[in-house]
């Protein structure tokens, strides 16, 4: 069930409380600087109810570092809905879980960022539409590319200008496309990665991603992943990344030598991304290849396999209101 029906939100006896699950991103795909992004199968959990006095309960590995009180990214982002819709709820119980690991350029602000909009927004009884909500998401992010892939789920094309986004939603065919990351432990803060870019860049290099980027699109809406090879080459921010991330040079150049259709850099990094033909007998090659790179380069990295998530943030309802939402989540598993 979406953030469109008002009918979601549950009553627990004492106050409202609303879940709902989030998944994570995956941006810019090579050339779509800060207009492309992907949902993925990786998943954050956000509970919100009204309380007496806040609570905020963090769940899982991915949460070290993150504040457990009024400063929390979820709690000052619901309060900016309630503001807006003239709403006082000053007091928050809140609870999160997520698999979705933080400052990899798997879009885990964005999920917390969109998690917390829906929750809000639902909580109240949805005063806002999913595109109003897109335009407060896209203002806090000032890209619109993770969180419009969060809240809408496929591959989102979008833009914001500064006042307004607009965005065109394609689901790409899961069938036949898996997604390999390949995830360093080490952070990455976005606001590194983009010191690391210039202010300008050749005309040249503009051009090149416009035809890039074109391709790309057109490959995800026609179906045609082989082209994904040619159409995910960027020149405008991962030439300028390379020294933050070990061993990207030789992933995207040597890549598809190893199986797959196409490689980037997932968002501000330091993951890097893969595209594979879901029935390619080379997934293990392919696995190994991005671990070796690592490797070699002195860095440690996980990966997961991963699939394009057509479905963006929903509200859970089959989560049992009178307990907490780790317990849901382990009955639920």
């Amino acid at each position: 069930m979406t953030a469109g029906n008002s009918s979601s939100v549950l009553k627990t006896g004492k106050a409202e409380k609303v879940y709902v699950k989030v998944p994570a991103s995956t941006a810019n795909l090579g050339p779509g600087f800060d207009a492309l992004g992907m949902a993925l199968n990786l998943y954050a959990w956000i509970e919100m109810g009204a309380a007496e006095q806040t609570d905020i309960r963090l769940y899982g590995d991915h949460m070290d570092g993150i504040p457990a009180d009024k400063t929390n990214l979820i709690y000052t982002v619901a309060q900016s809905v309630f503001e807006r819709a003239g709403v006082r709820i000053p007091e928050l119980s809140i609870g999160m879980y997520s698999d979705i690991p933080l400052a990899r350029g798997l879009g885990s602000s964005a999920s917390a960022i969109v998690g917390a909009l829906v929750a809000a927004n639902a909580l109240i009884g949805e005063p806002f539409s999913r595109h109003e909500l897109f335009q407060m998401a896209s203002a806090m992010e000032k890209h619109p590319d993770n969180v419009g892939a969060s809240l809408f789920g496929g591959l989102v094309a979008a833009f914001w200008d500064g006042v307004k986004a607009e965005h065109i939603r394609i689901v790409p065919d899961e069938r036949e496309l898996d997604v390999l990351v390949a995830i360093p432990r080490f952070q990455l803060s976005t606001e590194k990665a983009r010191h690391a870019l210039p202010e300008k860049v050749p005309m040249k290099d503009a051009v090149f991603n416009i035809g890039h980027v074109s391709l790309l699109v057109a490959a995800f809406c026609t179906g045609n992943y082989g082209m994904l090879r040619h159409a995910m080459k960027d020149a405008i921010h991962q030439p300028y990344r390379t020294a933050l991330v070990p061993g990207m040079s030789e992933i995207l150049e040597e890549a598809e030598q190893h199986g797959a259709l196409g490689a980037a850099l997932s968002g501000a990094g330091p993951t890097m991304l893969a595209f594979v033909d879901a029935a390619s007998g080379r997934k293990q090659e392919l696995e190994r290849f991005l671990i070796g790179t690592f490797e070699r380069h002195g860095i440690s990295a996980s990966t997961m396999w991963l699939k394009p998530c057509a479905a963006g943030a929903e509200i859970v309802t089959e989560f049992d209101p009178s307990v907490p939402l780790l317990e849901n989540l382990q009955v639920k598993a």
